[in-house]
């Protein structure tokens, strides 16, 4: 079932009064996409990639995502992209279908501007449209205090940390796990799909 397509508008001012217009991304979004996301490829620890993947494959990951009915999400102010948001199945495996993982970039130059809650916010509220009952946030780096918060201010709860599982920028780096329910949660058995 693909959620609705639609443009959102933030209700909460980011940078002065300019205010984040979040919608559905398009093919012409990847190179933007592919710049944020190069960044956080090459310096930072929110992913565990270590070479930047090319725009081809960008739209690749993103034909895939929209394919299986999930959402990719794109953040604007004023008319330049400024972060992007998705959602993957949690694992291939059926007995996980009711299970998604999130994915929240920001470019470098707007961090800490309430772009990344923007599109958290708007990336749940899509996905409780679907018939998904939990989201699973899988956060590189215990230190990643920013995105912890962030994921916590959004309703996850942590559930465990995965030590040192990953070996990037020349140290070894653990995962952070946190979950939230997406509408009914586990309080109901799903039904045709919901």
């Amino acid at each position: 079932m693909q959620p609705p397509q639609e443009k959102l508008t933030s209700t909460t001012p980011t940078c002065g009064d300019l205010r984040v217009l979040v919608g559905d991304a398009a093919e012409a979004d990847m190179t933007a996409a592919q710049r944020i996301y190069a960044h956080h490829v090459l310096h930072g620890l929110a992913t565990f990639e270590e070479t930047p993947p090319s725009f081809h494959a960008l739209v690749t990951r993103r034909v895939s995502v929209t394919a299986a009915g999930l959402p990719y999400l794109l953040a604007e102010r004023d008319g330049e992209v400024v972060g992007y948001s998705y959602a993957t199945e949690y694992h291939s495996r059926s007995g996980y279908r009711h299970t998604i993982e999130d994915s929240v970039y920001v470019a470098e130059e707007v961090r800490g501007q309430g772009i990344g809650s923007t599109l958290l916010q708007a990336l749940i509220s899509r996905c409780e449209t679907g018939p998904w009952r939990q989201m699973v946030a899988c956060i590189g780096d215990s230190a990643n205090t920013a995105s912890i918060r962030l994921h916590q201010r959004m309703g996850f709860r942590m559930v465990g940390t995965l030590g040192s599982v990953g070996f990037k920028l020349g140290r070894w780096v653990d995962v952070v796990l946190m979950q939230r329910p997406l509408g009914l949660g586990d309080r109901t058995t799903p039904i045709d799909g919901r």
